[in-house]
């Protein structure tokens, strides 16, 4: 027991003595970090002193840099309203000084617009591209244009003017279907062009000249051919004094084919039946001529002939011997009956042609009238091309229904009168005969 309590008083001892010693390690520890600490604070508090010092420097010298500033910001206000009051008195001047001069410049920049457009589409600009530029500049300048500006619109002016009133040739480009090539090109002022037999139309989008994709008739092509082949003189030319609006619309025109065509299928059974008709009538007119000229050379002859009917009717009676008026009158009349159907011939079916080719001028006007309805029936009339081509039908099937029937009818009542004449100089002729006969 006595061992015991030596060894726990020992170990108790030790224990005491080992804590005393890490208590004392750790006081020595937090002295000397105490010591760190407070060396570290005493340095920043001497540099936020230090800087402290030179912040009050630095807001020392941004106050005297402010107030310069507000010195300098007063000093350009002074003088902005200085020269805001400077510019409202020379503007002031410059409008009293300009006076009439800024109407002036108004004109002239309108002139310009106007004829930067001018130019825009006329023909001379093939010839004399850009023209335009310097002028559109000038249109949409809003300052004061100067003296060169205005001398090149009087130029533009003049040129345009000047050559308004020639005739040219010059070498450049054409455009035919959409292929481009050199050619002659004759300009008539600013009127036409013209090269290789056909008239040109000016494209602006492409600034070059471009055949007409259907060209007037032949009667003007045919002054262009002799126009372009003249050196010296005068020659007779066809120009469009609208500068091309003429022109199209007489392009737009539909030729005589095309008027037929419009007709449709009765258009051209009437044209048909009008040839037949007319070939029918000069043949009948010529057949007759020839008669009447036989018929004239047997009167005077003493001989009856077999070759015309006058002829054919002498020798009727010369071969009877019958001295009975009443007799010799029925063999005549039988001679005259037998060649008046040769000499009416064809009159009949003539007659027909002429009546019939009206009748189906109305035909096709009813057709094209019915087509008409059709379409507004259909469409509306919103648009009147969906309803020309009835009207175009109605209206030249009756043209052409009248175009064949009134020459018909003359040439009806040439042939017919004729026959009638020849028909008289049979019956004068029989009466003749029976006469001498009666009087022997």
């Amino acid at each position: 027991m006595k061992l015991l309590l030596i060894i726990v008083s020992l170990f108790l001892s030790n224990n005491l003595f080992a804590a005393e010693q890490s208590l004392s390690q750790l006081l020595a520890d937090i002295k000397k970090t105490q010591r760190q600490e407070r060396s570290l604070n005493n340095t920043r508090e001497a540099e936020f002193l230090a800087e402290k010092h030179n912040q009050q420097k630095l807001l020392t010298a941004a106050k005297a840099e402010l107030a310069t500033q507000d010195k300098r910001s007063h000093q350009l206000k002074s003088n902005l309203q200085a020269n805001e009051e400077l510019l409202s008195q020379l503007e002031t001047k410059l409008k009293d000084r300009s006076g009439v001069l800024g109407e002036l410049f108004g004109v002239a920049r309108q002139t310009s617009g106007d004829l930067s457009a001018e130019l825009s589409q006329s023909l001379i600009s093939a010839q004399y591209p850009n023209r335009a530029e310097d002028l559109k500049k000038l249109t949409n300048s809003k300052a004061l244009p100067s003296i060169e500006q205005l001398e090149n619109l009087w130029f533009t002016l003049q040129h345009e003017m000047t050559e308004s009133a020639k005739v040219v040739r010059y070498k450049g480009q054409i455009e035919t279907a959409g292929l481009r090539e050199m050619a002659e090109i004759t300009r008539i002022g600013s009127f036409n062009a013209i090269a290789k037999g056909g008239y040109l139309r000016y494209s602006p989008e492409s600034n070059i000249l471009v055949s007409l994709a259907r060209q007037p008739n032949s009667q003007y092509l045919n002054l262009i051919e002799d126009f372009s082949t003249a050196n010296s003189g005068l020659e007779t030319l066809a120009i469009d004094p609208t500068r091309g609006v003429m022109l199209s619309l007489l392009i737009q025109s539909p030729n005589t084919s095309e008027r037929i065509d419009q007709g449709g299928i009765i258009g051209y059974i009437i044209l048909s039946l009008g040839a037949i008709g007319l070939i029918l009538a000069l043949f009948r007119l010529f057949v007759l001529l020839q008669t009447g000229q036989k018929m004239q050379q047997q009167i005077s002859q003493a001989t009856a002939n077999n070759d015309n009917p006058l002829g054919r009717v002498l020798l009727a009676t010369e071969q009877t011997n019958e001295q009975n008026t009443d007799t010799l009158e029925l063999i005549l009349d039988e001679a005259i009956t037998r060649e008046v159907p040769a000499l009416e011939k064809g009159l009949s079916l003539i007659k027909l042609f002429a009546a019939v080719a009206p009748l189906l001028g109305l035909l096709g006007t009813v057709t094209g009238m019915i087509a008409t309805f059709q379409s507004i029936s259909l469409f509306g009339t919103g648009d009147p091309k969906l309803m020309a081509d009835g009207i175009s039908q109605a209206l030249v099937t009756t043209m052409l229904g009248l175009c064949v029937a009134i020459p018909l009818l003359f040439l009806y009542n040439l042939v017919a009168s004729r026959s009638k004449v020849l028909i008289q100089i049979l019956d004068e002729q029989s009466a003749g005969i029976m006469s001498r006969r009666a009087g022997n």
